[in-house]
C-alpha cells in the first residue's frame, strides 16, 4: 500500500466512522425533544421515560462523535498538510463557526441532562431543542467546507497561489446548499430508521409494549416523512452535479459516451476496458429527461473527460446504485407505513411490518456511507476540484501505513465500547419500563 492509498484509506475509515455519530448527533436530540413535548402536553410518564432514555443515548453518541471528530481535525493536518496550508485560510471560517456551534450544543446538552427537576419544564425542553438545532448547524458548516472542496470559490488562483481570499464567499460556495440539504435529510432518514428498527425488534421480542410502541411511532413517522422528501433533494443534487461536476455524473451513471437520449441504468457492472455496462437495465432517454427535462438532451460522457481527470467508474457507479436502491426501498416502506398511520389501518402495527422495519435498521446508514463514497471518490483525482490534485496534497511523512493500522484498531475499540454501552442502556430501559 503506497502512501497516497494509505492516507486516503485512513481518511475514509475515519469519515465512515464519524459520519454515523454525526447523523445521530444531529437527529436524536429532536427525538428526545419530541418525547419531552408529549410528556409536557399529556403528563404520560412513558414519554418522560422515553425522553430520559433517548437523552442517555445522545450523551453516548455525542461523546464518541466528539472524539472521532477531533481525530479527523488532526488527520487533516497530518495527512494533507499541503491542502491545509493553502485551504486553511479560505475554509477556516466554517470550521471555526462549527467549533462554536459544537460548544453551544455541548452546553445545551449539559443543561438538558442535569436540568431535570431543576429547570422550568418548558425551558428544559427548549435546551433539548437547542441541542438538535446547533447539531444540525454544526453539520451544515462542515458540509460547507466539503462543498467548497467540490466547488471552490472565494479566492483567485494566480500562478499556483491562492490570493484575494474572501471567506464569506467560500463559506457560501455553490455546493454548500445541495450538500447540506441532501445530507441533513439523509441523517433523519438513517437515524430514524435505525431507532425505529431497534424498537420494532424489541416489540417483536415482547418487551414493554407501550414504551417501545410509542418510541417506534415517533421514529418511524419522522424517518418516513424524511425518506419521502429525500428523492426531491436527490434529484436537485444530481442536476447540480451534472452542471458543475460532469465527470462525477458520468462516472456514477457509467455514461461512457456523450450523446442525446442518454439512458438511465439500473444496476449493471461497468466494463471499463470495453466502455460498456453489463447486466444493466437501460431506460432510454430517462437520464437526459431527469437532468435536463428533455428526453433528447445531450449528456456529457467520459469520452469528453481527460483520462487523467476521470474518477473510478466502478466505485462511483456501485456506490451510487447502492445509495439509490436503499433510498428507494426506504421510501417505499415509508409510504406503506404512513398510509397506514393516516388511514388508521390495523396493519400499520402488524408483526410483518415491524419485521420490515427491523430489516431496514441499517439500510439508512448504508445509504449514507455509499453516498459519501460517491461524493469523495467522484471528485478524484482532485482534493480541490480543478485546482489541487490529491497526490499533490498528501503528506511526505513516512509510515502512513502503520498509522492506518493504528487508527483502525482505535475505531474497532470505540465501536465495541459504544455497542456495549448501548446494550447496557437497552437492558436498563427494559427494566425501567416494566
Amino acid at each position: 500500500m503506497n502512501d497516497l492509498l494509505a492516507a486516503r484509506s485512513q481518511m475514509a475509515l475515519s469519515l465512515g466512522f464519524h459520519i454515523i455519530f454525526s447523523c445521530i448527533g444531529m437527529v436524536m436530540p429532536f427525538f428526545m425533544a419530541v418525547a419531552e413535548y408529549f410528556w409536557l402536553k399529556t403528563h404520560d410518564k412513558i414519554y418522560l421515560q422515553l425522553a430520559k432514555a433517548w437523552s442517555r443515548g445522545v450523551a453516548i453518541f455525542f461523546a464518541t462523535g466528539a472524539v472521532s471528530g477531533t481525530v479527523l481535525s488532526f488527520e487533516l493536518g497530518m495527512l494533507w498538510p499541503n491542502f491545509m496550508a493553502h485551504a486553511g485560510p479560505i475554509i477556516g471560517m466554517p470550521f471555526s463557526l462549527e467549533g462554536t456551534a459544537f460548544f453551544i450544543e455541548a452546553i445545551a446538552l449539559g443543561f438538558f441532562m442535569f436540568g431535570w427537576n431543576r429547570l422550568k419544564p418548558w425551558f428544559h425542553w427548549l435546551t433539548g431543542l437547542v441541542v438538535g438545532i446547533f447539531g444540525v448547524i454544526s453539520g451544515i458548516l462542515v458540509l460547507s467546507a466539503n462543498g467548497w472542496m467540490n466547488h471552490p470559490s472565494g479566492f483567485d488562483y494566480i500562478n499556483g497561489e491562492f490570493r484575494n481570499i474572501r471567506p464569506v464567499q467560500a463559506l457560501l460556495n455553490p455546493g454548500w446548499f445541495p450538500e447540506a440539504m441532501h445530507m441533513t435529510i439523509a441523517a433523519f432518514v438513517a437515524t430514524g430508521f435505525a431507532v425505529a428498527g431497534i424498537h420494532a425488534f424489541l416489540l417483536l421480542k415482547g418487551r414493554p409494549f407501550l414504551f417501545h410502541a410509542r418510541a417506534f411511532k415517533i421514529a418511524a413517522v419522522i424517518a418516513g416523512v424524511a425518506a419521502l422528501v429525500q428523492p426531491i433533494s436527490g434529484d436537485h443534487s444530481a442536476r447540480f452535479v451534472a452542471k458543475n461536476q460532469p465527470a462525477k455524473l458520468a462516472a456514477m451513471e457509467a455514461h461512457y459516451y456523450t450523446g442525446p437520449r442518454a439512458p438511465l441504468l439500473l444496476g449493471g457492472i461497468p466494463d471499463n476496458k470495453n466502455k460498456k455496462v453489463d447486466y444493466a437495465i437501460q431506460l432510454p432517454g430517462v437520464l437526459s429527461l431527469l437532468i435536463y427535462g428533455d428526453v433528447n438532451a445531450t449528456v456529457k460522457g467520459l469520452d469528453q473527460i481527460p483520462v487523467e481527470d476521470q474518477p473510478s467508474v466502478t466505485i462511483a457507479h456501485f456506490s451510487f446504485q447502492i445509495m439509490v436502491a436503499l433510498g428507494t426501498a426506504l421510501a417505499a416502506l415509508s409510504a406503506i407505513y404512513l398510509f397506514g398511520v393516516i388511514g388508521r389501518r390495523r396493519w400499520r402495527d402488524s408483526r410483518r411490518l415491524l419485521g420490515l422495519f427491523v430489516v431496514a435498521t441499517p439500510m439508512g446508514f448504508l445509504a449514507v456511507e455509499a453516498g459519501w463514497v460517491l461524493t469523495e471518490a467522484g471528485r478524484q483525482p482532485w482534493i480541490i476540484q480543478g485546482v489541487m490534485r490529491t497526490s499533490e496534497a498528501v503528506t511526505p511523512m513516512p509510515g502512513i501505513q502503520y498509522t492506518f493500522i493504528l487508527f483502525t484498531l482505535v475505531y474497532l475499540v470505540l465501536t465495541f465500547m459504544v455497542l456495549l454501552l448501548l446494550y447496557r442502556q437497552i437492558r436498563f430501559i427494559n427494566v425501567l419500563s416494566n
